[in-house]
């Protein structure tokens, strides 16, 4: 079945919409998604997962290269580049969310900063804001094809004693949510924004789109393993790829989001709607509407609920006896939405344990809050912490809708000498509802690019973000993304 037009409104509106179009409102928020997808970013280049990407990446070299953020003098061709660089903003499931839920900021960011520095003429500041936020927006509209991608889905999968998955069927429809939204909405706004910076016509950006569209797609089985970060990574590369395709002339099905049979196949409840372009009113953009969810620590957005609870509970207990022994609690009761994959009782990795209610709740407890520092093997090993996993007990109330906009997390702790204690938490502190002011953002990307670069380095990556839109030439904040101490 076709729905004629949709697919050519996305393209005329890549193309067209100008700096202009872009609001106040819009121009701060994506501000702030550009720092703290830089510094998630830098902090991922610790990871394995990032140094088994860029080992792979580092065999494929060419004459046109990008830097390879926080490994000085590194650099790729842009499309792996893009690869590495987008899988370290997800490493760590640090980088932010969106509402229907997806990851917008990495898949978008990584290929414009690989693309910009590969272009002869170097884009100014306020071009790469304005490529950004086309790419945002055009995933955010993607989103809202489908009422499903509204809710956490329950159907993902199950977690066994043996920590391997299996999925679960579903007689809700609803919950039929196959694929990890990055890879299916994520590379759509990484081709929408690198033919935005590549100065494609409207021909051109739809055929992007329906190239890019073959590249769209990864199973949600690979939740919590070290192959969910490469969804980013594969969103941002194949994006930027098929932008530079459509370039050259390579041509995909110009219907791609009008059919069933095209972008439909990743949702049962497809409903396209044309996306209008700019003209005399502003043009009315998802981010003006909807903001983004920032993580203060390191793990599924769900786990910040949880995490909230478990700590309100703890200050609880401890303002009564502050000598009370938290990991000697009977019973530890969350009741959460329910949701299979970040159901995870034993987690024995540190992906399983960003997925893992019960051990986000556990460590909450145990410590106060949860941090990068919480799923280092030396905390997780913890025999206070494995005890006390034994003592809790998931409950799903029929009211917790699994909904990143509805949902809340209450925690009940019965401690040692019989007392019980509860807390909820319906909005976190980073949530869209409840955003983080920008000092503590700008606190968290410092302590996040610290670890890999010299502070002065950090503070002039602030420095930049904050005046992107003045800046004529953004190739100096490549500079700084591989500022060694040596150059201090």
């Amino acid at each position: 079945m076709i729905r004629k037009g949709v697919t050519e409104s996305f393209g005329a509106a890549i193309s067209g919409l100008s700096a202009a179009d872009l609001t106040d409102t819009v121009v701060r928020r994506s501000k702030r998604m550009v720092l703290d997808t830089l510094g998630v970013g830098l902090l991922g280049t610790t990871t394995p997962v990032f140094n088994t990407a860029l080992q792979y990446s580092k065999r494929y070299r060419a004459l046109e290269n990008s830097r390879v953020w926080g490994r000085p003098g590194l650099s790729l061709p842009p499309q792996y580049a893009s690869f590495v660089n987008g899988i370290a903003v997800h490493s760590m499931d640090f980088d932010d969310t969106w509402h229907p839920a997806t990851h917008p900021s990495g898949t978008v960011l990584a290929p414009l900063l690989a693309l910009a520095e590969a272009l002869p003429r170097k884009p100014s500041g306020l071009e790469l804001l304005l490529a950004f936020n086309v790419g945002v927006e055009v995933q955010g509209r993607l989103m809202r094809f489908s009422e499903e991608a509204r809710n956490i889905p329950k159907r993902y999968v199950a977690w066994q004693p043996d920590f391997s998955f299996d999925f679960i069927r579903s007689e809700n429809p609803l919950c039929q949510f196959r694929f990890h939204p990055p890879s299916v909405a994520g590379v759509m706004g990484s081709a929408a924004a690198s033919a935005k910076l590549l100065g494609l016509s409207p021909g051109q950006c739809v055929a992007a789109l329906g190239i890019a569209a073959s590249s769209a797609g990864a199973p949600m089985a690979n939740a919590a393993t070290q192959t969910k970060p490469l969804h980013v990574g594969n969103a941002a590369r194949r994006g930027l790829e098929a932008a530079q395709l459509a370039l050259l002339g390579l041509q995909g099905n110009r219907g791609i989001l009008d059919m069933e049979s095209g972008f439909g196949v990743f949702y049962p409840d497809y409903a396209p709607v044309p996306l209008g372009s700019s003209g005399s009113a502003p043009y009315g953009w998802v981010l003006e509407e909807q903001d983004v969810a920032v993580k203060r620590f390191p793990a599924h957005l769900g786990m910040h609920w949880v995490a909230d609870a478990a700590a309100s509970v703890r200050a609880a207990i401890l303002s009564g006896n502050p000598d009370a022994d938290l990991g000697q609690a009977r019973r530890v009761v969350l009741r959460v939405p329910e949701s299979r994959y970040i159901n995870c009782p034993f987690p024995a990795t540190e992906h399983q344990a960003r997925h893992s209610f019960q051990f986000n709740a556990c460590s909450a407890l145990l410590d106060g809050l949860v941090t990068v520092e919480s799923f280092s093997s030396r905390q997780m090993e913890r025999k206070a912490l494995k005890d006390l996993l034994l003592a809790v007990r998931l409950e799903n109330p029929a009211d917790n809708r699994s909904s990143f906009d509805s949902m809340y997390c209450e925690v009940t702790v019965e401690t040692a000498n019989g007392e019980s204690h509860t807390a909820r938490c319906s909005t976190f502190y980073g949530h869209w509802r409840k955003p983080l002011t920008q000092e503590d953002l700008t606190k968290k990307f410092t302590a996040n690019a610290s670890a890999v670069l010299p502070l002065e380095a950090a503070e002039g990556i602030v420095s930049i973000v904050d005046n992107i839109e003045k800046m004529a030439d953004v190739s100096q904040l490549g500079s700084l993304l591989q500022m060694s101490n040596a150059e201090v």
